[in-house]
């Protein structure tokens, strides 16, 4: 009888007669045949497998073996073949949101055959359900690729990037680990604001730049007019530049062309101490911190004892390997290779992106240069909805922070939504991220407060506090200045929107810096304003005055004094924390009376009048005032003395006015919720 990994020789085989048992067989028999009803055994496995796989030599009688092994070998074993380091070539691509950068990375991986047709599937690299619904780059991604150009064979590591400028840093490093780009630009879309923005990081960085002109299968597609702005923004050269189309496969192969012929090959510096730099990583479960890196100068083996320099610590790499996407394992990795490494570290935080690792006895003098440490820009604070879910929350968020470094937290109680976390985030996109990722994720239900950011407070005594809360901002006595973060803002837009865009720059608090035309209809806005005033609705605003046309793009540049003040909320005379916020003088009354104008509407009426005011200090800037619910005394006076009348109502007044003094008012979830979502609207 055959089994399913032994050698078998079929040719010319006697089929065997069944005996009077096999009709009658138990089921789930592990034997490779199986017996119809007419005695006859039928074709096993093992049989159809090799004459699909050899037809030719089973057609010809021909005595052939195999093993099983054989027929499931692994096709990614050519990419760990070593070439000379002249052979390879390590590229990215950088475009805007939605230029098609990762269907053109999709192409790529097809025709060099790192990825078969049968595992196939759109934005391959996206590992992540909301990467694919959103059409965006969130973690980054490399994939090794073997090519082979007149007879020689190149090994080319594609570096895959995030698109948003939330993730800029993280593109940073990305940059600096290749020696080429291509820069895709949607050919009916034309030149965008985060283009610009990455084009820039590629140039610092000293990248050749290839153009790619993405989409030219569409109706609307306009391949010499986007090659000629590009010439005029950005100054490359498009004389050479690559017509394409991702979706259809058109111009896949002068692209790969073109990464080996213009791109340079990496530096020969195998025998140098070694420096590798982190362009990510992430947590495994069973693994603990896995970090993508890439070698710019020496060599690394499996089992070597490794050195992070930012961090101080030390670790044995227990295995080492490439990326072909799938970790493929080897034995050792030279300068100029891009890998990852496992080396059981229990947290981010000790390899964190833009790290240098060298070896621990034979260190490098000096580490990579660019590293920085993750700052939070935006904070806001999450709240579960059912109080029983805080231990949840806390555990999912650092869950969270396993994988994401960049993620800050730490308790908050409120008195209206009891206890949550104060959160920190490199943007809104990420905030937003990070949110959907906990309710999804998790199953979490959760609050979401107005997004803020933080305040640099000088205080008298000489002291500086980073106040992200308003409940945290020193008295006035005690503090000098407020200084807020500001961001240089470039907008780029068709001429027909300029003035609505620089309406609403004015409107932010911004101060206009110039304006270029770097087309004949397109032009480049650049403002530079508080960055709280864009944490709101400033990026729907700036898309709903040019009809979706424009886009932008922004740079932190510093903290700038500033006229500021808490705006408290009082009801019934009590502060209301919660609804505390940091708001510009200038805007104080237009927040102030739409805030209780909000809370007039959403607090149910109460047995007395309630005071609802907002106020700076002791000053009260807005006010509105909820009617109390009365009995009517006086139903039962028909007739009689006015004076009958008057004690019936004194008796009620002095009634409310004892229970106002006593009595307190229970703001309901819903009302907070409502105020935070206009919060969001007006601040």
């Amino acid at each position: 009888m055959l089994m399913a990994g032994n050698f078998c020789r079929l040719a010319n085989f006697p089929w065997p007669q069944p005996a009077a048992n096999h009709r009658g067989a138990r089921r789930g028999s592990c034997s490779p045949w199986r017996f119809p009803s007419d005695g006859r055994p039928s074709e096993p496995w093992a049989f159809r497998c090799l004459r699909i796989a050899r037809p030719s030599a089973i057609s010809q009688g021909r005595s052939v073996s195999c093993r099983a092994s054989e027929i499931t070998a692994d096709p990614g074993q050519d990419r760990l073949m070593k070439v000379p380091i002249a052979n390879i070539r390590n590229f990215c691509i950088i475009a805007h949101i939605d230029h098609g950068k990762s269907t053109l990375a999709d192409k790529l991986l097809q025709l060099t055959g790192t990825i078969q047709k049968r595992e196939m599937k759109e934005q391959f690299l996206d590992n992540m359900d909301l990467e694919r619904e959103r059409g965006i780059t969130i973690k980054l991604q490399a994939a090794r690729m073997r090519y082979v150009l007149e007879s020689e064979p190149y090994c080319l590591n594609l570096i895959d990037t995030p698109g948003h400028v939330d993730f800029s840093y993280e593109v940073s490093r990305s940059l600096a680990a290749c020696e080429g780009a291509l820069l895709v630009v949607d050919a009916s879309q034309g030149v965008e604001a985060q283009t610009l923005a990455n084009v820039y990081l590629a140039l610092e960085n000293n990248l050749e730049i290839i153009p790619v002109l993405n989409k030219i299968d569409l109706p609307g597609a306009e391949p010499d007019r986007v090659s000629r702005d590009i010439e005029e923004i950005i100054g490359l050269d498009c004389s050479d530049a690559i017509h394409c189309s991702a979706k259809e496969g058109i111009g896949i192969t002068d692209i790969l062309n073109a990464i080996i012929t213009r791109i340079p090959p990496p530096k020969d510096t195998a025998g140098s101490p070694l420096r590798a730099l982190i362009f990510d990583s992430y947590y495994d479960p069973y693994k603990g911190v896995i970090v993508y890196f890439r070698i710019v100068d020496g060599t690394i083996k499996k089992g070597d004892r490794i050195y992070f320099m930012a961090s101080g610590k030390d670790y044995v790499a227990d295995e080492i390997g490439v990326l072909s996407p799938n970790q493929l394992p080897v034995n050792e990795l030279y300068s100029g290779e891009v890998g990852y490494i496992s080396a059981s570290i229990r947290s981010v935080a000790d390899a964190r992106v833009g790290d240098t690792i060298t070896h621990f006895r034979r260190r490098a003098e000096s580490s990579l240069p660019g590293y920085e440490e993750a700052r939070s820009m935006v904070f806001c604070g999450l709240f579960p909805v059912d109080a029983d879910q805080f231990p949840e929350l806390r555990d999912a968020l650092e869950k969270l922070q396993l994988n994401d470094a960049a993620l800050k937290f730490e308790p908050e109680s409120s008195s209206a939504m009891g206890f949550g976390f104060r959160c920190g985030f490199l943007g809104l996109l990420h905030m937003e991220i990070v949110q959907e990722r906990l309710e999804r994720e998790y199953n979490l239900t959760l609050i979401t407060t107005a997004p803020s950011v933080v305040y640099r407070v000088n205080c008298i005594n000489g002291d500086t506090i980073d106040c992200s809360n308003p409940t945290l901002l020193p008295e006035p006595g005690k503090r000098s200045k407020i200084e807020e973060p500001f961001v240089k803002i470039e907008m780029l837009t068709p001429k027909e929107y300029i003035g609505s865009l620089m309406e609403l720059g004015q409107e932010r608090r911004g101060e206009f810096k110039q304006m270029n035309f770097i087309t004949e209809n397109r032009a480049s806005i650049i403002y530079e304003l508080p960055l709280a005033e864009m944490v709101g609705d400033f990026f729907d605003q700036l898309k709903s005055r040019s009809k979706g046309y424009a886009s932008m793009e922004y740079t932190f540049v510093g903290y700038r004094e500033s006229e500021l003040v808490k705006l408290d909320i009082h009801i019934n005379g009590e502060p209301v924390e919660p609804l505390a916020t940091i708001v510009h003088k200038d805007k104080a009354y237009a927040v102030g009376r739409a805030l209780t104008q909000k809370l007039k509407e959403l607090i149910p009426r109460q047995m007395f009048k309630l005071p609802i005011q907002a106020c700076i200090g002791s000053k009260v800037i807005a006010s509105e005032s909820l009617s109390a619910i009365r009995k009517d005394v006086l139903s039962k006076c028909y007739g009689g003395d006015i004076t009958r009348k008057k004690k019936l109502l004194k008796k009620q007044a002095e009634g409310k006015k004892r229970m106002k003094a006593i009595g307190k008012v229970e703001v309901p979830q819903e009302a907070f919720m409502a105020v935070l979502r206009l919060e969001k609207e007006v601040i």
